[in-house]
C-alpha cells in the first residue's frame, strides 16, 4: 500500500501548534506519514493564525508562493483564517479545501477527498474536546494541552474569537489524564493553552487554580518518576476575579514556573474602556502586585498594543509610565492594525509614522527594563530545564521564572544548576557547576 505524506505547516499561537499536533495524530490514526519537508509531502496544510495584520501577510503570502512554487501540490488551509475570512481566502486560493479550527477530527476526511482531486470544506463550530484525542508531539518533551477554547471576552480589536467562539472548558479529570499520559511517556514540560486560561471552568464551575494544583501534584504520583514544569499561558485580568489567592497559592507550587502572561494592552483606562477589555489600569495592577508580593521572583509577561484608534500623546505617555513602574519581565508590543470584522475597524487609524515612533520608544523602554532586571542575577546559581537546542549553538533553557538560559555540554530534557556569567536584554548565559 502507498502511504500518502502530509506536511502541516503551522503559524501562531502555542494553542495552534496544539491544533496541528491533533490533525497530525488523527492522520496518523489513519496511515497517513507526516513529513518534515514540503518537497516529500502529497499534501500541504496550512494551519493559519489571523491575530495580526503581519501574520496576515505571511499566512496569503505562503498559501500563494506554494502554489506558485508547487503547482501539483494538494494544498489545504485550516485554522482561524478559515472562519474569519473566507472570502480573502477564496479568491487567493479558490482551488483549496478548508478545515475549520472546530473540525479537526475530520481532518483524514478532507485530506483524502483533496488527494482524489475533490475540493473539501469543514467549517463551523463544534463542542467536540481538545483533550484525550490522538496528537502527535512536535516536541517530545513538551507536551501541550487544550484546557478550553473560546473566550468570555469582547475586545474591540480582536478577531480570533470569529473563529474561537464561545467558551468551551473540558473537564479537569480529561486534562489530568491527558498530563499523566504524557509525563510517563518522558515528558518534562506540560503547557496549559488556552485564548484565556483565566476563563477556564466559568462555564463548568470548576477553577484554573484547582486544574494547576491537580497536574501539580502529579509529582506524588508513584507512577511518575520524573521532575517537570507547568507553564501557565495567557490570562485575561477581567477573569482572575474571585480566584485570585488560590491561584497564587498554586503557583507557589515547586513545579510550576513562576512565569504568568497577563496583557494589560494600554495603560490609560479611557483607552481599556473603548478596548472593551472589562478592567481597569486599577484592577490589573492590583492582581499583579498580588504575584509579586507573594512570588516576588515571578517573570510578569504584558502585552502592548501601540495605536490604538483612540490612543492620544496623553494615554500613551499613561502606557510608557505603566511600563516604567511595571517592569515586566517580557513585553509583547504589536502595532494597531485593523482586523477582519473586529469593531475598532470602523475607527480611523492613527498615522503610521505616529505609531512607528511610539513603537520605538517603548521597545526602548522594553530593553532597559529587561537589561536591568536580567542583571540582577547575574552570578547567582539557578536551577534550569533545558529544553531545546540553540539557533546559534549552545542549548536554550528555563530557570523557573522562564527566563531563558545559553548553556553548553547539556542534554535536553534534563534539570541542571548553572551559574549565570552573562546577561543581555533577552536572555543569559551560564555554565554548569
Amino acid at each position: 500500500m502507498v502511504v500518502s505524506k502530509v506536511f502541516i505547516d503551522t503559524f501562531g499561537c502555542t494553542f495552534n501548534q496544539a491544533d496541528s499536533q491533533i490533525m497530525a495524530g488523527n492522520l496518523v490514526e489513519n496511515d497517513f506519514e507526516i513529513v518534515n519537508s514540503i518537497d516529500d509531502a502529497d499534501v500541504a496544510i496550512i494551519n493559519t493564525c489571523y491575530v495580526k495584520q503581519p501574520t496576515e501577510s505571511k499566512v496569503t503570502n505562503r498559501i500563494q508562493k506554494l502554489r506558485d512554487q508547487f503547482p501539483e501540490l494538494k494544498i489545504i488551509v485550516s485554522g482561524c483564517m478559515v472562519e474569519i475570512d473566507p472570502k480573502k481566502l477564496d479568491k487567493i486560493a479558490p482551488e483549496t479545501s478548508w478545515i475549520g479550527p472546530h473540525q479537526l477530527n475530520k481532518t483524514t476526511n478532507v485530506v483524502k477527498t483533496t488527494l482524489n482531486g475533490e475540493i473539501s470544506r469543514e467549517c463551523g463550530f463544534s463542542k467536540d474536546t481538545k483533550v484525550g484525542v490522538p496528537k502527535i508531539r512536535f516536541d517530545e518533551l513538551i507536551h501541550i494541552i487544550q484546557i478550553c477554547e473560546g473566550c468570555l471576552g469582547a475586545c474591540s480589536y480582536c478577531c480570533t474569537r470569529f473563529a474561537r467562539g464561545k467558551l468551551n472548558s473540558y473537564p479537569i479529570s480529561e486534562i489530568k489524564k491527558e498530563a499523566k499520559e504524557a509525563l510517563l511517556d518522558g515528558c518534562v514540560e506540560i503547557q496549559l493553552t488556552a485564548q484565556d486560561t483565566a476563563a477556564f471552568g466559568k462555564d463548568t464551575n470548576e477553577k484554573l487554580s484547582d486544574l494547576i494544583k491537580e497536574i501539580a501534584n502529579l509529582s506524588k504520583d508513584p507512577d511518575i518518576k520524573n521532575d517537570f514544569r507547568i507553564r501557565v499561558g495567557m490570562m485575561h485580568p477581567n477573569n482572575i476575579g474571585d480566584d485570585l489567592e488560590d491561584l497564587i497559592k498554586a503557583f507557589k507550587q515547586p513545579n510550576v514556573y513562576k512565569f504568568i502572561h497577563i496583557p494589560i494592552q494600554s495603560g490609560s483606562d479611557s483607552v481599556l474602556y473603548d478596548m472593551k477589555r472589562g478592567h481597569t489600569v486599577k484592577n490589573y495592577m492590583k492582581i499583579v502586585n498580588r504575584f509579586k508580593s507573594e512570588i516576588p521572583d515571578i517573570t510578569i509577561a504584558t502585552d502592548i498594543i501601540v495605536g490604538y484608534p483612540t490612543e492620544n500623546d496623553l494615554d500613551f505617555k499613561k502606557t510608557a509610565d505603566l511600563l516604567k513602574d511595571l517592569k515586566p519581565g517580557l513585553i509583547h508590543i504589536s502595532k494597531y492594525r485593523h482586523r477582519e470584522g473586529a469593531p475598532s475597524s470602523v475607527l480611523d487609524e492613527i498615522p503610521h509614522e505616529v505609531m512607528k515612533k511610539r513603537s520605538k520608544y517603548l521597545t526602548e523602554i522594553k530593553s532597559e527594563i529587561t537589561q536591568d532586571e536580567n542583571k540582577e542575577l547575574l552570578g547567582s546559581v539557578q536551577k534550569v530545564l533545558v529544553v531545546e537546542k540553540g539557533s546559534k549553538g549552545g542549548f536554550i533553557a528555563k530557570t523557573d521564572s522562564y527566563i531563558p538560559v545559553v548553556v553548553e555540554d547539556v542534554v535536553i530534557g534534563t534539570f541542571v544548576d548553572v551559574k549565570i556569567t552573562e546577561v543581555t536584554s533577552t536572555y543569559l548565559k551560564g555554565i554548569l557547576i
